[in-house]
C-alpha cells in the first residue's frame, strides 16, 4: 500500500532552479555582458538594462520566453540573488525596455554571446580532418495564426519567420541566430551574416575553418566571402557547399558518369558514381575554378524489390575547396545535418520558436538573448556532464540543452541566509552536488 503525504508549505526557503546560481556567474563574471549593455546605452532613471537583460536570459535558461513569466519571480529573493540583480523588472518594464531599445541592444547582445564563450575559454572540437566545422542554416519558426510583423510563408508553407543561425565546432556553440522574415529567400543577405561569423569564429580558435552551407546558399557570392576572409586569415576557412542542380538534366549526367566514371552496385537494381567535375565560374570580373564533387545514383529496382518502369536518376553535388577524396567530401558534408538539431534545442529546449513579441526588432532581440543562454547552457553541459564525474547516463560527446536544464538548472535546494552569506544546501541524494560545486567555483573563482 501506498503511504500517504500530508501537504503543507514551510516557512523554511527553498528553490526549484538552483542552477541559475551557475548562470549569474556566467553572465557577471564572463565576458560582462550587463555591464557593456549599461556603459554603450546610457539610461537616466529606472531599472538599468543589466537587470532586465539578467532577468530575461535567466528566464530563457529556465526555458521560459514569455514576458509574463518574470511575474512569478519578482518575490523570488534567489533569482535576484543568484542573477545579481538591483530590481527585478516587471513584465511592463521587460516588454517595453526591450520594444523601445531593441535595435540598440542587438549588436551588443549578439557580440556577448561570443565574449562569454571566448571568457571561458571555451575550445571548440574540430573535425578528423583538423578543420572546426561551422554549419550555417536557415530553420523555419512556425508562428501561425499570428499577425506579428515579419510573420509570412515559409519555405516549409506554413506562416513564420525563418532565422539563420550558425554553429562552431563539433558541440554547436552558437554564434549567431538571425531573424529574418518567413518569406525571404535564404541567400539574401547571407554574405554579410558569413563575414560577421567567420570573424567571430576567428575569435573562438586559431584553427582551420569548415564552412558547410545548403544547397540554399548554393551562391558565388558566399564563395566569394570565403576567399576574401583567407587574405587575411592565415589558418583559412575552407568551404563545403551543396550544389543546386536548379535545371540540370539527370539523364545527360547519368550519360557523363558512364562515360567518365566508374559505376559501382551496392545492391540489385542501384548502381552509384562518383567523380570529381571542375566548373569554371565568373564573378565581378574574376575567374574561378572550382571543384565539384558529383554523385550519380541509378535506381532500376527500388528499395523494396519493385521494378521500376522508368528508372528513378538522382544526381548530387559538393562544391568545395577540400582537396580529400570524394567520398569523404561526401562523408563531411552527411555530418552537416547536425546541426538540425541544434535547431531543434532552440526551439523546444528553449521553447523560443513562438516569439513572444507582435514587433520584429524586439523579437530580434528575443533571439540573441537566447544565444546568450544556449552557449551558456551548452557550455555547462560540455564542461560538467560529460566525461568523469558526471551524473550516470549514456555516453555522449555532447548534451543537448534540455538534459543540462534537467540536471543542472532545475535543481532543488534549501536557500540558508548564514552570517550575512547565503548558502545553498542541496538533497543528500542529489547526484549532481559535485559537479555543480566545481563548475560554480570554476565560474566564480576562475
Amino acid at each position: 500500500m501506498v503511504r500517504r503525504f500530508i501537504i503543507e508549505q514551510s516557512d523554511a526557503e527553498f528553490t526549484s532552479h538552483s542552477g541559475l546560481a551557475l548562470v549569474g556567474m556566467a553572465l557577471n563574471n564572463h565576458g560582462g555582458l550587463p555591464e557593456v549593455v549599461d556603459r554603450e546605452v546610457p539610461l537616466r532613471h529606472g531599472i538599468s538594462h543589466g537587470d532586465v537583460l539578467r532577468a530575461y536570459i535567466g528566464l530563457l535558461c529556465l526555458g521560459k520566453s514569455d514576458f509574463e513569466a518574470v511575474s512569478n519571480l519578482r518575490e523570488d529573493r534567489f533569482f535576484t540573488e543568484a542573477l545579481g540583480i538591483s530590481t527585478v523588472p516587471s513584465e511592463v518594464t521587460l516588454r517595453q525596455r526591450f520594444d523601445s531599445r531593441a535595435e540598440a541592444f542587438l549588436p551588443l547582445v549578439q557580440e556577448g554571446a561570443v565574449l562569454f564563450l571566448r571568457a571561458v575559454g571555451a575550445k571548440p572540437t574540430p573535425l578528423a580532418t583538423g578543420h572546426v566545422p561551422l554549419d550555417a542554416d536557415v530553420t523555419p519558426f512556425d508562428n501561425s495564426g499570428t499577425r506579428k510583423e515579419g510573420v509570412s510563408r515559409t519555405y516549409k508553407g506554413e506562416d513564420g519567420f525563418a532565422p539563420m543561425a550558425a554553429y562552431l565546432g563539433r558541440e554547436g556553440y552558437c554564434l549567431e541566430l538571425e531573424l529574418r522574415e518567413g518569406k525571404q529567400h535564404c541567400q539574401r543577405d547571407t554574405p554579410a551574416f558569413l563575414k560577421r561569423v567567420l570573424g567571430y569564429a576567428r575569435q573562438l580558435t586559431e584553427a582551420p575553418v569548415l564552412l558547410r552551407l545548403d544547397s540554399g546558399n548554393d551562391a558565388i557570392e558566399n564563395i566569394e566571402v570565403v576567399l576574401e576572409h583567407n587574405e587575411t586569415d592565415k589558418a583559412g576557412v575552407d568551404f563545403l557547399i551543396k550544389w543546386n542542380p536548379r535545371k540540370e538534366d539527370p539523364q545527360a549526367w547519368l550519360a557523363y558518369a558512364e562515360e567518365n566514371a566508374r559505376f559501382t552496385q551496392p545492391r540489385p537494381g542501384k548502381r552509384v558514381a562518383i567523380f570529381d567535375y571542375t566548373v569554371t565560374r565568373h564573378y565581378k570580373g574574376y575567374e574561378y575554378q572550382l571543384r565539384r564533387v558529383m554523385r550519380v545514383i541509378e535506381r532500376t529496382i527500388d528499395k523494396k524489390g519493385q521494378t521500376l518502369l522508368v528508372p528513378d536518376i538522382e544526381i548530387e553535388g559538393w562544391w568545395t575547396s577540400l582537396t580529400l577524396p570524394a567520398k569523404k567530401i561526401i562523408a563531411l558534408y552527411a555530418d552537416h545535418g547536425t546541426s538540425e538539431q541544434y535547431h531543434s534545442e532552440f526551439k523546444t529546449d528553449l521553447g523560443i520558436e513562438r516569439l513572444p513579441s507582435g514587433k520584429f526588432a524586439t523579437n530580434a532581440l528575443v533571439l540573441a538573448c537566447a544565444t546568450v543562454a544556449y552557449n551558456i547552457l551548452r557550455w555547462l553541459g560540455q564542461s560538467g556532464l560529460t566525461g568523469p564525474g558526471a551524473p550516470l547516463r549514456h555516453p555522449a560527446k555532447r548534451r543537448r540543452i534540455r538534459t543540462v536544464m534537467q540536471e543542472l538548472m532545475y535543481l532543488a535546494a534549501r536557500v540558508i541566509e548564514t552570517g550575512r552569506r547565503l548558502k545553498l544546501a542541496f538533497s543528500r541524494h542529489c547526484v549532481s552536488v559535485k559537479v555543480f560545486d566545481r563548475l560554480y567555483h570554476r565560474l566564480a573563482y576562475g
